[in-house]
Order: C-alpha cells, then sequence, then structure tokens
C-alpha cells in the first residue's frame, strides 16, 4: 500500500491521479518490469511514489525550492531543466510530463527532449491546463505561459515525432461549474490569494484551494465516476487535457 501525502487527498490530486493510473494501466501496463521512469517536473514528488509502480524512478526539478522536500519524503530528484534533459537518449520506459510543459516558453523543446530521452516504443503521459478562455489568477501564480485545446496538445506532440493513441479532457463533469467560477470570479474581480513559489519566499509549491470534507467527498466521488469513462473513450471538454504518446519503434 503506497504512503499517502496531503495531495493524495484533495479532490483534483485524486481525480487526476487515478485518470492517470488508469491510462498507464491501458497503455502501458500494471507493474514494474524492469522498467524505467522519468518525472519531468517532478516538484516536490507529489506523483512519483505513483509513478514508482511503473518502474524504477527518478525525477527532474527546474526549481531548487521544493527539491529538499522532494529528497526528504525519499525520492530520487535532480534539478535541471526539461529542455536540456540530463539523461542520455533512450534511457527510460516512461515520461511523465504532469503540469509542466505550461509553465515552459519553448515547448518544442520540451515534447523534442522528452522524445529523445524515450526508448524507442517508451511512453510519454502528459497532462495540461484546457482552454485559454479559462485563464485565471490560477495561472497567473503559475507563471503558466499558455493553456490547450485537446487537438492542439495531439497535434505538437506529433509535430515532435511522437504518436499519439489517446489525447482528451479531464474534470468534465464539473466542467460547467468550474467554468462558470472561473468566468464568474473574473468578472467580479474575487480573484481567490494563493502562496506561490514564485512570489512567496516561503512557498514551495503553489498553495491549494481548500475544500471542505463533504464537498471533497463529493467531488471525489464524481471524479471517479468520470475515470471509470475516460478510460474507454476521450472526452469532449473539461478544464484539463491528459494525452498518452508512445516514441516509434
Amino acid at each position: 500500500m503506497l504512503v499517502q501525502i496531503e495531495e493524495d487527498r484533495h479532490w483534483w490530486f485524486a481525480t487526476r491521479t487515478r485518470a492517470i493510473l488508469a491510462l498507464l494501466d491501458k497503455y502501458v501496463g500494471e507493474g514494474k518490469q524492469g522498467r524505467r521512469v522519468l518525472d519531468v517536473g517532478a516538484g516536490a514528488g507529489n506523483m512519483m511514489h505513483q509513478l514508482g509502480q511503473y518502474g524504477d524512478i527518478v525525477g527532474l526539478e527546474y526549481n531548487p525550492k521544493p527539491i529538499p522536500v522532494a529528497q526528504a519524503r525519499g525520492f530520487d530528484v535532480r534539478q535541471g531543466s526539461a529542455t536540456d534533459i540530463p539523461f542520455p537518449d533512450g534511457s527510460f520506459d516512461l515520461v511523465a510530463l504532469l503540469d509542466t510543459v505550461e509553465h515552459i516558453p519553448d515547448e518544442k523543446a520540451v515534447f523534442a527532449e522528452t522524445l529523445r530521452v524515450a526508448k524507442p516504443g517508451g511512453h510519454l503521459i502528459v497532462t495540461v491546463p484546457a482552454l485559454m478562455w479559462l485563464w485565471s489568477q490560477n495561472d497567473v501564480v503559475n507563471l503558466h505561459q499558455r493553456r490547450y485545446k485537446a487537438r492542439e496538445l495531439r497535434t505538437k506532440l506529433q509535430a515532435a515525432g511522437w504518436r499519439v493513441p489517446y489525447c482528451g479532457y479531464n474534470f468534465t463533469a464539473i466542467f460547467p461549474l468550474s467554468a462558470g467560477m472561473i468566468v464568474g470570479r473574473r468578472v467580479l474581480g474575487k480573484e481567490p490569494e494563493q502562496a506561490s513559489p514564485h512570489f512567496d519566499d516561503d512557498a514551495y509549491q503553489v498553495e491549494m484551494q481548500p475544500a471542505s470534507p463533504w464537498l471533497n467527498t463529493v467531488l471525489e466521488t464524481v471524479g471517479k465516476g468520470e475515470v471509470a469513462v475516460l478510460r474507454r473513450v476521450e472526452l469532449p471538454i473539461g478544464t484539463s487535457v491528459i494525452a498518452v504518446a508512445q516514441k516509434p519503434g
């Protein structure tokens, strides 16, 4: 049984994790089987205990602030850039790019570098925020460069040389509520304040927006149902995009 961290209990992270694991089980296969995994943009190692189910894992993180937290959790996280990954060609069976590439100006270099370090036949799992019209204060405090449409992400991955067997949306069931809240806050000028490592000396990651226990339970339950559908079909709309790509060979 995996040891939980705080993020595992938050409905948003729990739903994203279930979606990621469902697609990895489908396209990569369960178990380690001698595989190697690279988590690009590993941060404080929030997903490394989950991704570690698929192989021996190492993390790469550009910002030095969360790295000591990840190392204190027992994870091998090294400082480095996603546009110049410090590993040889064909080193990894699985590369994870989870809510990372939207932070980086040169997205083409990120997709090219992840392709380079993947083994022939190896996989890439990507999550990104969806739809530029949903831009909010959360994007600002995260220093995001962009949000994506699903077809846009698919096209950019393919242009880099990846095959893309799956690319669809996530957080579909709550999309009307989320989109309405984001637009409403923007119109009213009442964006929530969030601690961010880019603006606050004491923060090592962007602060999660809290939910009451009952609301957290409801939203997590909705997420479980959605993931059961997402595993079978690409969902048509949502606040996040999730894709699985494979290196030819």
